[in-house]
């Protein structure tokens, strides 16, 4: 495990000397803290505030975010040739994947901890449900990894950084689209319509965890995506390491 902690200390230090990266913390807190007073505007003497609907907001920009953040993951390497000097070093494949992917997940916890602030500024307020605020913060944190490894996979597969957001951004709103899409296959097949369901990154966030309902067919399939997604990434590199 010595070259993951070796590539995870590099990319969170790239993090926090890359401009792109303080852009979408900037954006995403930005448009996150205009949701949240308006929302909080809306809701006042009317409704009780709802301390999930940030991390709700949350889950759908991340779709359109994720990808900045993991589109130079592979890409960059690959494009600057700095990838051939990683598979020279005495590190496994899978261990620069999981390293790069660690890194990536950890930026975006800390994303994740810095909404606190808005649950804080709500107990100001009233007294939101704490359970379901806490099986939310799960889940999006769960969600927020499997969004990763998607990106990281469409990253691996080409060295533009441009092709590699957009493809990933549109991969990922395709699956967060999902349960809606499944609807389309209802005339082709009841066990199709719901195997694309299945693979909906909204339905498994924002009818269980979101509710503050801790569903293990959830967790799994978070953790199950995640895993795919990082195996197939590996062989990526892999068959790199081989051409050379």
């Amino acid at each position: 495990m010595h070259g993951v902690w070796v590539i995870f200390k590099r990319e969170m230090r790239q993090y926090f000397t890359s401009p792109i990266a303080y852009l979408v913390a900037f954006a995403l807190l930005f448009m996150a803290g205009m949701v949240f007073m308006i929302d909080l505007r809306q809701r006042n003497g009317v409704a009780p505030a709802d301390g999930t609907m940030i991390l709700g907001f949350f889950a759908f920009i991340m779709i359109f975010l994720a990808p900045l953040l993991t589109m130079r993951l592979m890409a960059e390497e690959s494009r600057e040739g700095t990838i051939e000097l990683l598979l020279t070093m005495p590190i496994r494949d899978a261990e620069i994947v999981l390293g790069k992917f660690l890194g990536a997940w950890a930026y975006y916890s800390l994303l994740l901890l810095s909404t606190i602030v808005y649950q804080i500024v709500m107990l100001t307020f009233s007294t939101p449900d704490i359970g379901a605020v806490i099986a939310a913060y799960i889940g999006i944190w769960l969600y927020g990894g499997s969004v990763i490894a998607v990106g990281m996979l469409f990253s691996a597969l080409t060295e533009n950084q441009i092709i590699a957001g957009f493809l990933s951004m549109a991969v990922l709103f395709l699956l967060w689209l999902a349960d809606s899409v499944g609807a389309l296959f209802d005339n082709i097949g009841v066990e199709a319509a719901r195997f694309v369901r299945a693979l909906s990154l909204r339905a498994h966030h924002s009818t269980s965890f979101l509710l503050g309902i801790f569903r293990l067919e959830d967790v799994f399939f978070y953790v199950g995506l995640m895993a795919v997604m990082l195996f197939i990434t590996t062989q990526i590199v892999a068959a790199r390491r081989w051409r050379g």
